[in-house]
């Protein structure tokens, strides 16, 4: 993919799109450890930020977005487009992480 191909806009300036591939995605599922969960506690009952928490959260994040980002390349897309993160509670402490966007072909725009 070329360097600064992902973008949450629906165009990436500079290029244009020369074919629409579709939609690409990154799943992840985690849960918290009981030995996270004390140390969170820990945490929250001193207040201020949970870096547990939000550990876990940018690793998960990350691992969803490079997941993307190699479908992409599977699927021949050079950029994507429109990348968004959604993420929902399967059970009490598992939650899943998606990244998705649309996969598409960019040329670089001539002047």
């Amino acid at each position: 993919m070329l360097p600064n191909s992902v973008t949450t806009a629906l165009e990436l300036p500079g290029y244009r799109v020369v074919r629409n591939i579709g939609i690409v995605r990154g799943i992840t599922v985690r849960s918290r450890s009981v030995v996270g969960n004390i140390a969170g506690a820990f945490q929250i009952f001193f207040g201020g930020s949970i870096s547990v928490y939000t550990n876990l959260c940018e690793r998960t994040r990350t691992e969803a977005y490079e997941m993307m980002c190699e479908h992409a390349d599977a699927v021949g897309a050079n950029a994507i487009l429109m990348m968004r993160y959604d993420a929902n509670e399967i059970l009490s402490g598992v939650t899943e992480v998606i990244c998705y966007g649309t996969a598409v072909v960019v040329e670089e725009e001539q002047t």
